[in-house]
């Protein structure tokens, strides 16, 4: 299984060289203030915004938090690394149970 030894030191890599990661979602959001005379009441193609949201559960609870362009953009690369992170430790377990499944076999 020098193979998925291999590819569990490739894995380890993948994790050193990732930046920040944060969890949860953004969303892009555009929306009608309600007020009666404002040009976005004239419909969707009018309505305020590009207004950007992170949300995220913590404790049970959703956490929402407005963000700037700016901040959005930066978000963007730590929920990419989020995403990298999860399926990096997911592709890390298999191959752990994998190969501690064959150590255990090797001491019986």
């Amino acid at each position: 299984m020098k193979k998925d030894d291999a590819a569990y030191e490739d894995l380890k890599r993948t994790l050193l060289a990732l930046g920040f990661a944060r969890p949860g979602t953004l969303v892009r959001r555009l929306m009608p203030c309600g007020k009666p005379s404002c040009r976005c009441a004239a419909g969707r193609d009018a309505w305020h915004g590009p207004y950007y949201q992170w949300s995220h559960k913590i404790r049970g609870k959703t956490v929402t938090r407005r963000l700037t362009p700016a901040q959005a953009a930066r978000c963007a690369e730590w929920l990419a690394n989020h995403r990298v992170l999860r399926k990096t430790i997911r592709r890390m377990e298999t191959l752990s149970l994998r190969k501690t499944d064959q150590l255990l076999a090797e001491i019986s």
